[in-house]
């Protein structure tokens, strides 16, 4: 029985030795209780479990008031001295109530306080419940005219108002509107620059899309990730056309002077849209900096090079995971056969997809832990004839190791969390050291396979990004030393040239920061101050000695990049937050620490921004391709900006998933069609 604290008994007076009526008012359950009492004091009813127990009209025969459980007839004295802390545990245990009515009453009595009621139910609340609940989780608008959705409301309370699909659609475009001009002073308040990621889509009905997110540290050092857009692309889909659609973007949210770098993938139409948009913006670097290609796509196109030709030890072990899945009794041997060689059944076979490298991977992977059992099922089962032999198993394995790398690279690439800018020089060098090891192996087939990779690595990596190097060096565990460490291995004899080019790049930026008057240094400065000051036990008030430090050193003639390159570098394996670290040093150096902000903000792929989009079909599905292009980007966005926030780490594996779908020999303008914009079967 649902009941509410409304619906309790009314106080009652009791004055003389009466026969007493307690009515329930609201409650379509009330019933009327007939007792006689003596003279008493006042008492009032209102706590929640009275409406599970029953007053009895006659005392027992010490003259105490006594109730009655109305699920097992239980009783108990319902005096006032004794409390009702009885009768809550007896209904926390009661044999006759059933876990619904337990965990209502236990609801009702945890938002209670001291007797008073439950809030009145409000129809706006509850409307803006579903209208949230709706956009968070890619339901239809149609959801609230449901017949059985609207006979659970019914039940939760018979005086809710239906309202129509258009009423929740109109509530949630108020909804982005709100949260759209937050995030407008959101941006105004941060300071520096914004890196870009950009994607293309297309609907079901052929339309296109074009998403924009926006990248950024805030004046709290925590790196930022918000969807500007989601925004109506029409034709054609060619670089200029896309440019402009993205300057009219940048100039609504007012950050068109703002812009640092613009993460995209290989498309062609993308390289020239970039053309474009580089004289239209106020970029450092002549626009250098400016274009960033997506990492992750590039080591999916690096990868699936090399796998276009598999091994056939690679081969029997595609034909073997597929016999064991053949059927239910080869899966019932298949089982067996692990239990006898004492391996966890539960980990489970993973079968791959050809065009996927990533799921040849973990099939690989899954196939070398049951190694034993595949070797007792062929002992076993005669008509298993694809078990490698023991030196096939020694490459597969060797094989899983090569491409755990990529895979594991690919899952630093695509983090959405931590900055991604700073991890690309070593990662992107362990690749190149990995693949140029392999290429001198004496097994034909790995040599093979990493010749043909390395001819595609060199065609985009050949020469390192300028400014993901300088990145690195803002890493405290590595500065210049990693730079001069690893061109020494790329350049051989020629690397003191190499170097002393990269060295002019990153004070020549440098210089560029120092001579831009930007009022956000010293207010950044300001508000750690505050922050800090306000902490007793900190050291807030030495803030005034760490300016006039940087100050001193300054004047000594030496740059704020100079002292900070001079410093000792800190131990390789110190567990180091970048951006913790530069949000206490920023206040020694102010230009450098700007610098920073910018560069580490760069996301090295688009899956970053891809991962709001990972519901793919859910977005553009058959209901969402009928929707309004403006009201399919209020729902987009609103999800970003209102639900997604703070929440946990999305699932890397999905990202990667995403990444490697692309089709063997996808690159360039052979990912896209004819206009320009992605085809729904690449993206959806």
């Amino acid at each position: 029985m649902e009941t509410s604290m409304a619906d309790a008994p009314t106080p009652i007076e009791i004055q003389s030795d009466d026969e007493v009526e307690v009515t329930s008012k609201k409650s379509k359950n009330a019933k009327l209780f007939k007792f006689t009492v003596s003279n008493k004091r006042q008492r009032r009813l209102t706590s929640p479990v009275w409406d599970q127990f029953e007053i009895q009209k006659e005392p027992d025969i010490h003259g105490n008031l006594i109730c009655k459980c109305k699920k097992c007839a239980k009783s108990y004295i319902a005096e006032s001295k004794n409390g009702t802390g009885n009768l809550i545990r007896h209904l926390k245990s009661c044999k006759g109530k059933s876990l619904r009515d337990i965990g209502q009453f236990i609801l009702q009595s945890k938002t209670s306080s001291l007797g008073t009621r439950l809030p009145k139910f409000n129809c706006d609340e509850f409307r803006q419940l579903v209208s949230i609940a709706i956009a968070k989780h890619n339901l239809p608008f149609q959801l609230v005219e449901y017949e059985a959705i609207r006979n659970c409301f019914t039940y939760l309370n018979p005086d809710v108002k239906f309202f129509a699909r258009n009423t929740i659609k109109s509530d949630i475009i108020k909804m982005y509107t709100r949260e759209k001009d937050r995030l407008v002073d959101l941006l105004k308040e941060t300071c520096g620059r914004v890196s870009l990621t950009s994607d293309c889509w297309t609907s079901i009905t052929t339309d296109g899309y074009i998403s924009l997110t926006a990248h950024f540290i805030n004046k709290n050092w925590q790196l930022q990730k918000r969807v500007l857009n989601f925004s109506f692309l029409p034709p054609p889909h060619t670089g200029a056309a896309m440019s402009v659609k993205v300057i009219t973007l940048l100039k609504e949210w007012g950050i068109e002077n703002r812009v640092f770098s613009l993460t995209l993938d290989n498309a062609s139409s993308n390289d020239s849209m970039v053309d474009y948009l580089k004289p239209d913006l106020n970029l450092l670097g002549n626009g250098e900096y400016f274009h960033v290609r997506c990492c992750a796509y590039i080591l999916n196109l690096i990868v699936q090079e090399g796998l276009k030709e598999l091994d056939e030890a690679v081969l029997k072990v595609r034909e073997s995971v597929k016999y064991s899945k053949g059927s239910q009794l080869r899966k019932q041997r298949f089982f067996s056969s692990v239990k006898h060689v004492n391996l966890d059944f539960s980990r489970g076979l993973r079968q791959d997809v050809p065009t996927r490298w990533n799921s040849t991977y973990h099939m690989l992977d899954s196939a070398l832990y049951y190694r034993r059992a595949f070797n007792n099922l062929a002992k076993t089962d005669l008509n298993y004839l694809h078990c490698p032999t023991e030196s096939e198993w020694d490459k597969i394995d060797k094989i899983c190791r090569f491409l755990k790398v990529f895979h594991d690279v690919t899952c630093v690439f695509s983090g959405t969390k931590f900055p991604t800018a700073n991890l690309y020089f070593t990662h992107v060098l362990r690749v190149r050291l990995l693949l140029k090891d392999e290429m001198g192996s004496r097994d034909g087939f790995m040599k093979n396979m990493a010749s043909k990779m390395f001819v595609k690595f060199d065609k985009y990596w050949s020469t390192f990004s300028t400014i993901m190097g300088i990145a690195i060096i803002f890493d405290p565990r590595y500065k210049f030393n990693v730079i001069d460490w690893a061109y020494k291995k790329i350049f051989g004899d020629s690397y003191d040239i190499e170097l002393e080019i990269f060295k002019h790049k990153l004070f020549e930026l440098y210089d560029e920061y120092k001579s831009i008057e930007n009022e956000c240094i010293p207010s950044s400065i300001n508000s750690l101050h505050a922050s800090t000051s306000t902490d007793a036990s900190s050291d807030g008030f030495m803030m005034d000695y760490d300016c006039y430090s940087s100050s001193a050193f300054s004047s000594a003639g030496k740059s704020e990049l100079e002292l900070y390159l001079e410093e000792p570098i800190l131990p390789r394996n110190a567990d180091v937050d970048v951006l913790g670290y530069w949000k206490t040093h920023c206040v020694r150096y102010p230009i450098l620490g700007q610098m920073v902000r910018d560069i580490l903000a760069i996301p090295i792929s688009t899956v970053a921004s891809e991962s709001t989009f990972s519901i793919g079909g859910r977005i553009l599905d058959p209901y969402r391709s009928s929707l309004k292009p403006s009201t399919v980007e209020a729902l987009v966005c609103l999800r970003d900006w209102a639900f997604e926030q703070g929440s946990m780490q999305p699932d890397i594996e999905e990202f990667c998933g995403q990444i490697a779908n692309m089709k063997v020999g996808d690159e360039s303008d052979d990912a896209q069609d004819d206009s320009g914009c992605v085809t729904s079967s690449t993206k959806e």
